[in-house]
């Protein structure tokens, strides 16, 4: 039996899902004894690959951009780097589930940039709710608390570098294109990390099941970056949307068997506040949408 249209969007956003938390996983798994940047570098090395392979096989870059462009894909890039080097130092620092639960506030930072820098419209009840989802970000992070991590400070750069990232593609011209951009994004990311070994850290030897295990890695970013396109090409972006938020499940799940890692009663309702304010965000967006379609 042929799924709907929704049902195959639903089905690929919680592979995408599926797919980013595993990458996460097999990079702490595998990458936390090698260093930061070693890990950064022998991943990128595949993920330019199959990227590469991919937008080369997609046409990718028989259009290259303007000059306007070049320069916003470079800002773009440095908010990736600021991103990816945030991001892996908490993943490596603290628990697996905590540090993917802040990164789901990124809906509501976006949003909420976007209404300030890019002037898009927002209503007080958005602006309640992403003052409620910041909150249940507060309540994971605990700042004061006896366990308090410094390392989940990094998680909310990570989150402001996204932001930034992310307002920037908006401001790309429609010509461009994602696999180009993505393709662009990994080899920096790959540049970054080959710098960082010669920088800051000498070379760790590397065996067969350290380069499997950051192999799968890039496959499964690589099927996350696909899939999440994938999944909003397909069914109503108000039905599929709210399926990103399975990769709590995933996180919970993989902490738990990989790192025997449990989450705590608070980070729980820190999570769940989040959950419930990015699900009444994209409510929100599509009851507007549709009041707008009807108005027109």
């Amino acid at each position: 039996m042929r799924l709907s249209e929704n049902m195959q969007g639903a089905v690929l956003m919680t592979a995408s899902m599926a797919g980013f938390a595993m990458n996460d996983a097999a990079l702490k798994y595998g990458g936390s004894e090698l260093g930061l940047f070693q890990a950064i570098f022998l991943r990128g090395i595949f993920v330019a690959l199959f990227i590469g392979a991919f937008a080369w096989a997609r046409g990718a870059f028989r259009n290259l951009p303007n000059t306007a462009d070049i320069i916003r894909i470079a800002l773009r890039s440095v908010a990736e780097i600021v991103a990816t080097l945030a991001f892996l130092t908490a993943l490596f620092n603290m628990p697996f589930a905590n540090i993917t639960a802040i990164l789901q506030v990124l809906p509501l930072s976006i949003a909420l940039a976007a209404a300030l820098f890019l002037k898009e419209p927002i209503g007080r009840q958005r602006v309640f709710a992403i003052a409620i989802g910041f909150m249940g970000v507060l309540i994971i992070i605990r700042p004061g608390a006896a366990d308090f991590n410094a390392y989940t400070l990094l998680g909310l750069v990570a989150v402001a570098s996204v932001t930034v990232r992310d307002l920037i593609v908006r401001q790309l011209s429609p010509s461009v294109s994602s696999l180009f951009v993505s393709f662009v994004a990994a080899v920096v990311i790959l540049f970054t990390g080959g710098v960082g070994v010669l920088v800051t850290q000498k070379w760790v030897p590397t065996d067969f099941q350290d380069l499997c295990i950051l192999a799968f890695a890039a496959v499964f970013l690589f099927v996350g970056y696909y899939c999440s396109v994938a999944a909003m090409r397909v069914g109503q972006v108000a039905v599929v949307a709210p399926y990103r938020y399975s990769v709590m499940i995933w996180a919970i799940g993989l902490g738990y068997f990989l790192f025997n890692e449990v989450p705590d009663n608070w980070t729980l309702v820190g999570m769940s506040i989040i959950l419930v304010t990015g699900l009444f965000t994209m409510w929100r967006e599509h009851i507007h949408s549709r009041k707008n379609k009807i108005e027109s």
